[in-house]
């Protein structure tokens, strides 16, 4: 069972094994919503799944398109605030029974913009308290440049399975828990925005710039190595002791503008061997649509 990273070869021979797998592509491009899905069918790898964000991975309103995207009606009460809420687990569930997944199989994530946006359902899965689920180190680069096929085009549908939820794996926060914790011995907010948006200096998506007040900041991209794959664990670790500079490491709450680049953070610490942490998935763009709550600036 691959819970956190795969390699190319060891997909390889995942996808030779017989064993029961679904694989997924997550591109996506935020300010580009389209192209994701025109980066599919360009090249993808074969039998993959086309996982959107907006139309899959977020409580967005929409008619049904291919593979099962939410309807109005099954996209309420979201599970988060924020410019991309979680859909709620049942309706999760219900997409990942329309595309096939069942409870046995081996999931394996992967995108092309270094785990940003696959990260996202890797943690959704692990959130529906499904474990066998893995990012492909390196994303579709990594796979190419291995010697991966790809295919282009749309994929046949997938039989309709009864997905099943389980108890969460991970642990979903919401502004009213982080504002009762705020700076907070016990809370140790994680910033993964660029540095500018995290000061304040600039803010090209949300309507109010700066960040919570004592967060941390890693950008989300520090966590990937010249090679577009994770740095090893021995380095994420280093990285992120200096970072916590002595703070427990079980306190820490991710978050990023929508609750989407934090995951490679979170990720990152699962492969360092730290304990399980948390997600505020809301994230900036909930926390500052309630002018009530502080807003710091500056490093």
């Amino acid at each position: 069972m691959y819970t956190t990273l795969i390699t190319p070869e060891q997909l390889r021979t995942l996808r030779a094994s017989g064993q029961p797998q679904m694989l997924f592509d997550c591109s996506f491009e935020l300010m580009q919503p389209h192209a994701g899905d025109a980066q599919y069918r360009e090249a993808h790898i074969p039998g993959a799944v086309r996982a959107d964000l907006d139309r899959h991975l977020s409580a967005m309103h929409g008619a049904p398109g291919k593979h099962g995207a939410l309807t109005a009606q099954a996209a309420d009460t979201p599970a988060s605030g924020g410019r991309h809420p979680l859909p709620n687990r049942e309706k999760f569930a219900i997409w990942l029974s329309s595309i096939g997944l069942a409870n046995g199989m081996q999931a394996v994530v992967y995108d092309r913009q270094g785990a940003n946006y696959c990260g996202r359902l890797w943690w959704m899965l692990k959130w529906a308290g499904h474990e066998a689920v893995a990012v492909l180190d390196g994303g579709l680069q990594a796979w190419q440049a291995a010697g991966g096929e790809v295919a282009s085009g749309d994929e046949p549908g997938h039989f309709r399975s009864n997905f099943e939820l389980h108890a969460p794996l991970v642990r979903l926060v919401d502004a009213k828990e982080v504002l009762a914790q705020l700076e907070s011995p016990v809370q140790t907010v994680l910033d993964a925005r660029a540095g500018p948006r995290y000061r304040g200096e600039t803010e090209p998506l949300d309507p109010v710039a700066g960040h919570i007040p004592g967060a941390l900041n890693r950008p989300f991209a520090q966590n990937i190595g010249a090679d577009g794959r994770f740095k090893p664990a021995e380095q994420l670790r280093a990285e992120f002791d200096a970072l916590l500079a002595g703070r427990d490491p079980a306190s820490v709450v991710h978050q990023c503008g929508s609750g989407v680049s934090a995951v490679p953070n979170l990720l990152a610490m699962q492969v360092a061997g730290y304990p399980a942490t948390a997600l505020y998935a809301g994230s900036w763009s909930d926390w500052c649509s309630d002018p009530s709550r502080p807003v710091a600036t500056g490093g």
